[in-house]
């Protein structure tokens, strides 16, 4: 008869772990730590903060944008997966020391640093410069189709989304008569009567949530000058064609300079024609040369 050797699932085992020892030199997360405690300049995001005197300790920004750029290099864009990033995942717990924020810090950073990740992005840039690792004559431009956090059910012109809250509406009188009608004969349908009080509740609350959209917003209007369609819960993304068919979201396009392909330039547009934004994009790029560099023109670079 064969034997095994014997284990037990409830046993447990004291481990240390060293978390500096898990980021190995010459890899993609040890790269981001280093950049960021020993490159970049974070006090450009102190102003955001007002606890000096009272409130809680934040959690350091130096942590949190750790968190996005490895999170974005494994091609995680939700908050909420962020999170459990953090709580699972050795790397990341090496380069958090640990930390795991709540989704809701994620996503407030992201919307109220952007302008400030792009200067930082810009700081990056220097560090490459002072390594020669940019050409800086000939550029490649490319994109991808970015899914956001927003349901393409929720898209429409104002049109569209006064004809979804009319429907909505309908719906919840309808629930309403049956509800009325099922309390007025005597059964034991209550369990059936609950259900109805929920569903009830969560289309009101669909209805509250379109005409909240519809009284703070204005319509979305498309290079033509023609409406387009606005997002309920991301009004700056849009219904994008990719190769997975249609997706609520962004057509993400970045610009790499030839010599180590270096990104120079990078932007999330809620449109899908990229032939629009290589404009935009050019002159982001020259822009953010001019700082690294110094120079006054474009210096003769081409893509």
């Amino acid at each position: 008869m064969a034997r095994y050797k014997n284990y037990d699932p409830s046993q447990g085992q004291f481990l240390i772990i060293n978390f500096a020892d898990q980021l190995i030199p010459g890899t993609f997360e040890h790269t981001i730590n280093y950049l960021i405690e020993n490159k970049l300049d974070l006090s450009i995001l102190d102003y955001h903060y007002k606890n000096d005197a009272t409130g809680a300790p934040a959690y350091n920004p130096g942590i949190l944008l750790k968190i996005i750029l490895y999170s974005y290099s494994l091609g995680i864009n939700s908050s909420g997966k962020m999170e459990q990033l953090c709580r699972t995942n050795i790397i990341m717990k090496s380069l958090t020391v640990d930390s795991h924020p709540h989704f809701t810090v994620l996503a407030d950073y992201i919307v109220l640093m952007k302008d400030e990740i792009q200067r930082l992005f810009v700081q990056l840039l220097l560090v490459c410069e002072e390594l020669d690792l940019m050409g800086k004559t000939v550029f490649a431009i490319d994109g991808c189709k970015l899914p956001s956090n927003a349901a393409k059910e929720w898209s429409g012109t104002f049109a569209d989304l006064e004809k979804k809250k009319a429907k909505f509406e309908q719906l919840s009188n309808q629930l309403l008569e049956g509800h009325s009608k099922q309390d007025s004969v005597e059964t034991n349908g209550n369990d059936i009567s609950e259900e109805k009080k929920k569903r009830i509740e969560n289309i009101n609350r669909k209805v509250k949530r379109i005409d909240a959209f519809l009284k703070n917003n204005t319509k979305k209007m498309g290079p033509r000058k023609k409406e387009v369609q606005s997002n309920i819960t991301d009004n700056e993304s849009a219904k994008i064609k990719s190769s997975k068919g249609i997706i609520q979201g962004y057509n993400g396009i970045a610009v790499a300079d030839e010599k180590n392909q270096i990104i120079v330039a990078a932007e999330a547009f809620g449109r899908g024609q990229e032939q629009r934004f290589f404009g935009p994009l050019v002159e982001q790029t020259e822009k953010n040369l001019k700082t690294v560099t110094g120079e006054n023109d474009s210096g003769g670079y081409r893509a």
